[in-house]
């Protein structure tokens, strides 16, 4: 069984708008919208949607049932950091789950040939993330704008999501970064790392995954979309 976890928590202050960024109309539907219907449209079984506990009514009503999504089997209130929404998202799978692919909602570009991709290398490698090599120069600075470093560039990746592993593998994890108390966690990946026992493996699915951060970013996509 295959279980997707859609986070769609965030306000997005980035955007500059009441509206957060993943309930923005894009051509005509919600930014949320575009990866609940990937996974729909995918070999996913089940999905598990992370909002704001004051959103879970609108999310239900103007994007689930509107639309049709009828593989969200919950949908759940996030913490207080993405941590623990993506905590809350994986108590609400089903303990049947195999696999689960963690998704931002503010990536409306991914679609079920990336699923795919991710499937057949999560089933190798039990821990696999969607990313792209970076195209630029990357310098590491001081606090004061000092370049200390520059790291190869061939060895630097851009993390996306889906962010893929065995359910019982990243689950685990979870919990031992939630007894912890450990704040410093960015994604999931970097939770199986300090948490769990196996290793990270990267996957290249392109540029064109973009997060919607910016308004700018709302262009891109809609440009993405019609290609």
């Amino acid at each position: 069984m295959i279980t997707a976890i859609v986070l769609s928590a965030g306000k997005g202050t980035r955007m500059n708008s009441v509206v957060a960024k993943q309930y923005l109309e894009l051509k005509g539907k919600p930014v949320l919208y575009y990866s609940l219907k990937a996974f729909q449209d995918s070999r996913v079984d089940e999905i598990v949607v992370v909002t704001g506990e004051e959103d879970i009514e609108f999310v239900k009503t103007e994007i689930i049932d509107k639309y049709n999504i009828r593989k969200v089997k919950a949908v759940v209130a996030g913490g207080e950091y993405r941590f623990s929404s993506v905590y809350n998202g994986l108590m609400a799978a089903n303990d049947n789950t195999d696999y689960v692919f963690i998704h931002d909602g503010a990536r409306p570009l991914i679609t079920p040939n990336m699923v795919e991709k991710l499937y057949y290398e999560v089933k190798q490698n039990k821990a696999v993330v969607a990313a792209c090599p970076t195209k630029d120069t990357i310098k590491v600075v001081d606090e004061n704008g000092k370049v200390v470093n520059t790291p190869p560039r061939n060895s630097l990746w851009q993390v996306q999501t889906p962010q893929t592993f065995e359910y019982k593998l990243v689950k685990s994890a979870y919990n031992r970064l939630m007894e912890s108390g450990d704040l410093s966690a960015t994604d999931d990946a970097m939770v199986v790392e300090t948490y769990g026992d196996t290793p990270v493996y990267l996957t290249d699915t392109g540029y064109s995954n973009i997060k919607i951060t910016t308004p700018e970013d709302m262009k891109l996509a809609e440009v993405l979309l019609e290609i």
